[in-house]
């Protein structure tokens, strides 16, 4: 018979913890630093504060992780002014204003103020979610990528619920899902995908892509896998708030019955939990269940590589995978999804069968390649994606035309900056030749605007040389071999790791 239960503060029935209960979660606030002109004692202060929001999160996380079929009944107490206050500072400071029109800046004047008065309108059912504004950004296939961009309180309200929800579904989130989670980036998921390649047995690739995922979540069924696991209807009822807020776009507002704008801050937490539900659970289950070989996963957001040691394996998920994601109102990408082969005897069995080269794929930027070593063994490749690197290359001519006026040494300072954001993201292994050429061609672009400047303007290579040495960084690898960094950064015992 078990005695000591009583009633937390969770809303949930809960044996009392141990006091050595472990490590807690990742923290999951990103850490900024202050605003300029803030005093040092207030940063010490707001980052105390994050120590606290976290600390207090702290029994959810426990609960969460020891009781995974209870739901969470009590969790709106937790947005109050302490946490309200640290979503405010983890935005964005020169973020584009919503329908509001209040920025950043004018918020902070009165803030202390204004988050009282949002805290009241929020405990007391008062508070309005406003409809996003629409604006559209260019992707590299030419198309446009439409963004949603919530009022400023929205985003204030929407993350601190995030990093209430976070501590839950971070119990439960896979170790193969990275997209968007605290303490998990990008490079996590390509030195996850690079490491199953190279060490584990695979020979084809499944590359999938949810068509239009974030247009096309259903919320009813989004409001159902909530409702496994929270409970509290306070919570609820804020999220449905942003889902039927709409969009504005030339002045007129469009309620959405599907999908969560691209943009919110909201909406990559609770892209994750519809993927977990429709997709996530049911390819761990699939993999211990039904594949007859070896089986990897990799999920970045709505892009997943699942790479298969059987070719029968690979063939039967994907057809599966069709019909999953079709019973929760979603569909794969025709063009996008695709079965190829791939791996270390790639090439040789293709060169048996008189065909050419293995095929690539596409992932985070990146575009894979079977390749070889000097001493000829099978080495996987990554490269950056050409229509990525034009694209970049596209902004940067137009942005040196336009400012193509200003002083050298403004207009290499801004180059300088360019290319380190670049390289700290492109600068992987096997991809020193992109970012030689990436460097080139900026070099020939600066070139090209200075010419410009006057008819009579006679600006040598030689010279743009000089220039380029003094100020536009070498190219240089800053990533380490992705097995070294998986090693460290992957704790072998999560679920689906």
């Amino acid at each position: 018979m078990m005695h000591g239960r009583q009633k937390s503060d969770l809303g949930i029935v809960a044996m009392k913890l141990a006091n050595k209960h472990g490590k807690p979660g990742a923290e999951s606030v990103e850490r900024r630093p202050g605003a300029k002109g803030n005093m040092v004692g207030w940063r010490m202060d707001r980052t105390q504060g994050r120590v606290a929001v976290s600390q207090r999160l702290d029994r959810v996380r426990q609960a969460a992780k020891q009781r995974k079929k209870q739901r969470f009944t009590a969790l709106f107490h937790y947005i109050d002014i302490e946490l309200l206050r640290e979503s405010f500072f983890w935005l964005q400071r020169k973020s584009a204003p919503g329908v509001d029109g209040v920025e950043w800046r004018d918020y902070e004047a009165d803030l202390e103020i204004r988050l009282v008065d949002l805290q009241a309108r929020l405990h007391r059912g008062a508070y309005r979610a406003l409809p996003s504004r629409r604006q559209y950004i260019a992707k590299p296939d030419g198309t446009q990528r439409p963004l949603g961009i919530a009022a400023l309180e929205d985003k204030i309200v929407q993350r601190a619920v995030v990093e209430v929800l976070n501590a839950v579904y971070e119990a439960d989130f896979l170790g193969f899902s990275y997209g968007f989670r605290p303490g998990r980036s990008q490079h996590d998921a390509l030195d996850a995908l690079s490491f199953g390649i190279m060490r584990t047995k695979v020979n084809f690739i499944v590359d999938a892509d949810v068509e239009k995922f974030f247009d096309r979540i259903s919320h009813d069924w989004l409001m159902r896998f909530l409702e496994h696991r929270i409970g509290d209807p306070r919570i609820l009822r804020l999220i449905r708030k942003w889902l039927k807020a709409g969009v504005m776009e030339d002045g007129t507002v469009t309620q959405a019955e599907t999908g969560t704008p691209q943009g919110a801050v909201i909406s990559p937490l609770l892209a994750n939990v519809y993927l977990h539900y429709v997709f996530d659970l049911w390819a761990h289950q699939w993999r211990r269940s039904h594949a007859h070989g070896n089986m990897i996963v990799v999920r970045y957001a709505d892009d997943t590589v699942v790479g298969f040691e059987r070719l029968d394996d690979a063939e039967r998920f994907i057809v599966e995978m069709r019909e999953r994601v079709a019973r929760f109102e979603l569909s794969l990408h025709p063009q996008k999804t695709r079965l190829i082969e791939f791996g270390r005897h790639a090439a040789s069995r293709r060169a048996m069968r008189g065909l050419g080269k293995p095929e690539t794929f596409n992932f985070l930027g990146f575009t894979h390649i079977c390749g070889r070593t000097r001493r000829g063994a099978f080495a996987l490749q990554r490269l950056t994606r050409r229509d990525r690197m034009q694209a970049a290359l596209s902004k940067i001519r137009a942005l040196l035309h336009r400012n193509r006026h200003h002083a050298i040494p403004e207009q290499g300072a801004w180059l300088r900056q360019v290319l380190q954001g670049y390289f700290a993201y492109h600068a992987v292994p096997t991809n020193a030749r992109r970012l030689s050429s990436f460097r080139h061609y900026v070099a020939r672009s600066w070139l090209w605007a200075l010419r410009r400047r006057s008819q009579k303007d006679s600006f040598s290579w030689d010279r743009i040389k000089r220039l380029a040495d003094h100020w536009l960084p070498s190219p240089r690898i800053l990533h380490p071999w992705p097995d070294k960094r998986f090693a460290v950064t992957h704790p072998r015992w999560e679920p689906g790791a």
